[in-house]
């Protein structure tokens, strides 16, 4: 099996902390740094080869690749994305397409979460794209938000929406037969506006008419780091899985 990790963006929110650092390095603890985290749960699951898409300091994640592949068993690929600074991931994903182009599995590299939410997406046992969505706790302002659709599928995806079933935490599976529709949903949506969210694509796909699922996470502690009180939330938790 095989994964993508998206960590190619430059964290301004934290400051100092990621000024020459990509924040999928900045330490948990004894667990070690949030990508190794990532890669521990992708390995749980006995995924093989992961794509890590790099893009700001990329340099820092190239020359751990060697200890991070003993580390956690795994083979990694980095996957250069030299506009990660000027667009945002719809690009970096659509750069990832052949690492996905026969299914896999899609982790953000700044969600701290445990090895049960890739196992849930694992449970669906479906080709197609299945979301992992915290339905626990109304989605706050700035959370990917989803609407689900009568017979449970994905409606609308976007941060904007007023209402939602949930949220979507940065971590999916793309099975084989999804794979070529979001790469070219990817495309059409970076081309249209570089500045948009990988999630964008994924409203294209249902605009397109595909069928994208969610998979519920339950209620386990999970978060987005983003900024100072993300990050103190992410070793507060870390240490739990």
């Amino acid at each position: 099996m095989k994964a993508v990790v998206l960590a190619a963006g430059p964290g301004r929110r934290l400051g100092p902390l990621t000024r020459e650092l990509p924040k999928t390095l900045l330490p948990l603890g004894e667990s070690g740094t949030i990508l190794d985290l990532v890669l521990a749960n992708l390995a749980s699951v006995r995924v093989e080869e992961v794509a890590v898409v790099t893009g700001f300091a990329a340099g820092r994640v190239d020359e751990l690749v060697p200890a991070l592949e003993e580390r956690h068993g795994l083979r990694l690929s980095p996957v250069f994305n030299e506009r990660a600074e000027e667009w945002n991931n719809a690009h970096s994903l659509w750069l990832a397409r052949e690492a996905f182009a026969q299914g896999a599995l899609l982790v953000n590299g700044d969600t701290v979460h445990p090895v049960s939410v890739e196992t849930a997406l694992l449970a669906e046992q479906g080709d197609g794209l299945v979301l992992a969505v915290d339905s626990s706790k109304p989605p706050g302002e700035e959370a990917m938000k989803v609407a689900l659709g009568g017979d449970g599928a994905v409606e609308r995806i976007s941060k904007g929406l007023a209402e939602a079933d949930g949220e979507y935490i940065g971590v999916a599976l793309i099975g084989p037969a999804a794979a070529a529709p979001l790469a070219d949903a990817l495309e059409a949506t970076w081309r249209r506006d570089p500045s948009l969210y990988y999630e964008d694509a994924f409203q294209e796909l249902v605009a397109r008419g595909e069928t994208v699922r969610t998979a519920p996470i339950g209620s386990v502690d999970w978060v987005e780091v983003d900024d100072d009180a993300d990050l103190a939330r992410a070793r507060e938790i870390a240490w739990r899985y």
